[in-house]
């Protein structure tokens, strides 16, 4: 079924009618000389200029492309939000694949959208998009971070989200245990990639135990050359999230990792990970709460890598935005506090209180 304009309704009626909408613009991008097929999604502005990255990834559909572009850039509000930054939610997403048609005319075409939308999105890097390509986009846009040290950005953001996960693994292990080590204790990582190879790291260091799996294998493969002890392998997500003894949980692939099938069969007492979106649809969180196992919301954990680039517009300073990261640890426990004392899951919590600052922001 299409509207008058020929675009999917269903995409129409989530922008204008549902709760997941609400967003303030959407703007569809094509340069059919490089190839370019583009959506930019800015959810809010209310904070400051949307902020979020760029997403290269083969969809199946345009509309399947729309969607996840809603959906991310809603999810950047409450992320920066949370993260206590004065930025609006915003997400881009380039259709194809990136090993196939990204070339620098592609990106460089992209970066001249981005540009005429004079500063209300500030992008950066996200799957299928490196800080390289941030160097070419920033050619023909300011407004653009996650580029290199050498181009004035803060470089792999991944670094600095990994350890934000690990502060909300922490505050889980203080709210759940009272101690706020994982030194003892059985984490499994779906997804060594970017962010979880630095988790992994994080996670040893404190004397945790680390099961892993990944669709790539050569990314297992470093993973167990860096780590000989204390870390082991399993097949698939389906086995890591049955893995026996497992204390937490951390995707750190793609979203929709918390769904009807995985919820009842997970052993873990915690999850805490990197992916944006985990949740596959609503309800999942109270599923969740029903088996007793601690979410710490993704949006809220995973923020280290939008602290980071945002700082590079103020002159990126790594030791500044650490201590940012840090507190990651605090807000995860106040987010627990918040979900005991009104009696709702912790997704639920964190919502309301991004909803808070985005409302007194509008009112002013």
């Amino acid at each position: 079924m299409t509207d008058v304009t020929g675009a999917p309704a269903d995409v129409l009626h989530t922008l204008f009618h549902s709760d997941q909408g609400g967003h303030e613009q959407v703007v569809l991008c094509q340069d059919r000389a490089s190839g370019l097929k583009a959506v930019i999604a800015l959810h809010s502005t209310a904070l400051g200029p949307a902020l979020g990255g760029t997403r290269f990834y083969p969809y199946a559909s345009e509309a399947e492309a729309v969607a996840d572009a809603l959906n991310l850039a809603r999810g950047m509000s409450y992320k920066n939000a949370m993260a206590g930054l004065d930025h609006g939610g915003g997400k881009a997403v380039i259709i194809g694949d990136p090993e196939q048609i990204k070339t620098e005319e592609l990106l460089l075409a992209y970066g001249r959208f981005v540009a005429s939308l004079g500063g209300r999105y500030v992008t950066a890097c996200d799957v299928g998009t490196y800080v390289a390509d941030m160097d070419v986009v920033a050619r023909e846009c300011r407004w653009t971070t996650g580029r290199s040290p050498e181009n004035g950005g803060a470089g792999d953001s991944s670094v600095l989200t990994a350890f934000g996960v690990f502060q909300g693994m922490r505050a889980s292990a203080q709210h759940l245990w009272g101690d706020p080590t994982l030194r003892g204790r059985k984490v499994g990582v779906a997804g060594v990639g970017k962010v979880g190879h630095h988790l992994v790291d994080h996670l040893r260091a404190d004397g945790a135990e680390v099961v892993i799996t990944d669709v790539r294998e050569d990314s297992v493969r470093r993973i167990l050359d860096q780590h000989p002890t204390g870390v082991t392998a399993v097949a698939d997500t389906a086995a890591l999230i049955r893995t026996e003894g497992l204390d937490i949980y951390a995707p750190c692939a793609l979203g929709g990792a918390l769904d009807d099938t995985t919820v009842p069969a997970l052993t873990a007492s915690v999850v805490c990970g990197a992916a944006n979106n985990q949740l596959a649809h609503p309800g999942v969180e109270k599923d969740l709460a029903d088996r007793g196992i601690l979410y710490a919301p993704d949006y809220v954990v995973n923020a280290g890598g939008v602290i980071q680039v945002a700082d590079e517009l103020h002159g990126f300073d790594f030791d500044r935005c650490k201590a940012k990261a840090a507190k990651i640890f605090d807000t995860t426990l106040a987010i627990f506090a918040r979900a005991k004392k009104d009696g709702i899951p912790p997704a639920a919590a964190a919502d309301r209180i991004a909803e808070q600052r985005m409302a007194e922001a509008r009112s002013h």
